[in-house]
């Protein structure tokens, strides 16, 4: 089987144990993790060949974020590493009941914030690909890592792979003198699946729901991909936050061709960590959409596995196929195994 590739930076991810404070920290647990990563990690976990591709620097602590992905099972055979470069931080406070978690990124200048495109030849990376996925988060961080973000996608055009993405608008990242406005639609416009909110079509494309709608993400996943013919399918996750530690989430589905589709809500308390709940989603609807026999499968399969990865520990769903379909299946009560 051929593989799924992802593009985008890793960072290392510091927290402290527990529910603690910054403040309280005495050490903070280490691990690794990006959205697009993430992605190829859950596939990986799954059972699919899933590679990444991404820039470190050349030092014991990109090394050590390489070893990380390779035990999980992602190839990170492309990986190119940069002398006299940073690996991004971001220091993660879980928060419990009334408090939010917060994150505090130390992510500027990093190795994959200056990688040089020419780098990368995406012809020969993509060559036993199948799929091509990456997130607005990869444009934001760079002009040069748009530009790459770029090349991926024309590659995989030209190469036939299908290419998915999660828009994911984060404003306080695009400070390179680029507005994500004027980036973002030429890369939204080369993909055929997408992760897309209504509140980031607002931002990233000025696309409304009509007001009169009576279901508004049918209604703005359909302007969507009138815009941009490519695209075939729009979906999202439905969150109803209840506390920082109680979480409903349903999937949403709206294709080209069939409609509008939507899950039920998981209910999930206590939440163990949020943090890639997202990744977890497209990385089920990737899995479903290459082994299930319907889109209705594959986003029932997408929700359950975000659902089960809030249960998780790090940026990673380590979940199972079997544990999937295991909650797909209404087994929700979190009963002992034997």
């Amino acid at each position: 089987m051929k593989q799924i590739v992802t593009f985008g930076e890793i960072m290392m991810r510091l927290s402290p144990p527990l529910n603690y404070r910054l403040e309280q920290a005495a050490d903070l647990e280490i691990t690794y993790g990006g959205g697009d990563a993430n992605v190829a990690a859950s596939l990986a976990c799954l059972g699919l060949p899933a590679a990444h591709v991404t820039c470190f620097p050349d030092h014991q602590l990109g090394r050590a974020a390489t070893q990380q992905f390779r035990r999980l099972g992602v190839d990170m055979s492309r990986t190119v590493y940069t002398p006299n470069t940073r690996l991004g931080l971001y220091f993660l406070e879980v928060g419990s009941a009334l408090r939010a978690s917060t994150i505090v990124y130390d992510r500027f200048d990093s190795a994959f914030a200056k990688l040089d495109p020419a780098a990368f030849n995406w012809d020969e990376i993509l060559q036993d690909a199948q799929w091509l996925h990456w997130t607005g988060i990869t444009a934001a961080v760079s002009a040069t890592a748009a530009q790459a973000c770029r090349e991926a996608i024309a590659a995989a055009r030209r190469l036939g792979i299908t290419v998915s993405a999660d828009v994911n608008y984060r404003r306080n990242l695009w400070q390179y003198g680029q507005r994500a406005q004027d980036v973002m639609p030429e890369l939204t416009a080369g993909c055929d699946v997408v992760v897309c909110s209504e509140g980031d079509a607002d931002d990233l494309f000025g696309i409304r729901a009509d007001e009169d709608a009576e279901n508004s993400f049918a209604s703005m996943a359909q302007k969507l991909t009138e815009r941009f013919p490519q695209i075939k399918r729009v979906i999202a996750t439905k969150r109803k936050t209840q506390s920082a530690s109680h979480e409903r989430i349903k999937g949403m589905l709206y294709d080209v061709a069939q409609g509008y589709q939507q899950t039920p809500y998981y209910d999930i308390t206590p939440v163990v960590d949020r943090i890639g709940g997202g990744d977890a989603f497209i990385a089920g609807f990737i899995y479903g959409t290459l082994k299930l026999d319907s889109a209705e499968a594959a986003l029932s399969f997408a929700t359950a596995a975000s659902a089960l990865k809030h249960t998780i520990h790090g940026d990673v769903n380590l979940a199972t196929v079997a544990e999937v379909e295991h909650i797909m299946a209404g087994n929700t009560t979190g009963r002992l195994l034997r």
